[in-house]
């Protein structure tokens, strides 16, 4: 199997992901639109990952590429394959979907809890009641048509989605480890302001190796089952 993800930054890569997708044997490549905008067929891929990033999705004149990459995205979803967005990436999906995209209240900036909301779907993913997580976010978007509402925190009323059995979006990091973390923050640094949901750098940088071990098996919940619809849909 093939994974294929969409890197906006240098400094906001895979995470935790990249080790679980090597161990789950699948072949990996990406699209670095900071170097370059190739992007593959999506017949030839399993599964798609979209990074976060500093850009919005609505900066379409300073990022040409942006419109390419939502046409991308959306005939992926259409031809099935699963799909995982993450922070920009939940975005990107979103707007791919036709849905809007846009200043949140509050930017949400550090370890803050979000809580799963409950539903009775075997084939939706399930978030515990209440976990803490990383966030790094400014924007928001409106639910696409369709979609399972899956959690929500104090800041942030959209915090992720599923829409049909393989895609999810999720706005927060459930890949961070503390080298990720380390590299969003020395290199956005400028947007820790003194806010109600922007915790300062030393909070954020001085979490415990269990807090990014809970999140970092989170992560590889949702793409274990992200992969099981793969190859479900495969066997059918």
């Amino acid at each position: 199997m093939r994974a294929h993800y969409l890197q906006h930054a240098s400094f906001e890569g895979l995470g935790s992901i990249g080790p679980w997708l090597e161990s789950a044997g699948y072949e990996i490549t990406v699209t670095k639109f900071y170097e370059s905008t190739s992007l593959p067929n999506p017949d030839q891929i399993d599964l798609l990952i979209i990074m976060g990033g500093p850009m919005s999705v609505n900066d379409e004149e300073h990022f040409p590429w942006l419109r390419s990459e939502k046409q991308f995205i959306r005939d992926t979803i259409e031809s099935g394959k699963a799909v995982l967005g993450i922070c920009l990436g939940a975005q990107l999906i979103a707007s791919a979907l036709g849905e809007s995209v846009y200043p949140n209240r509050r930017k949400e900036i550090g370890w803050f809890p979000v809580e799963g909301i409950p539903h009775r779907q075997e084939s939706t993913f399930l978030f515990p009641p209440s976990v803490e997580v990383f966030h790094w976010h400014g924007d928001t978007f409106d639910l696409p048509d369709g979609a399972v509402h899956l959690a929500r925190s104090k800041a942030c009323e959209n915090q992720a989605f599923q829409y049909d059995e393989a895609v999810i979006g999720l706005q927060f990091h459930l890949e961070t480890t503390p080298e990720t973390a380390r590299a969003i923050v020395t290199n956005c640094r400028e947007e820790l302001l003194p806010s109600v949901f922007v915790q300062p750098e030393t909070v954020i940088l001085d979490q415990s190796p269990e807090k990014y071990l809970i999140i970092n098996e989170l992560m590889a919940d949702i793409l274990y089952f992200l992969s099981k619809k793969t190859i479900d849909s495969q066997v059918k």
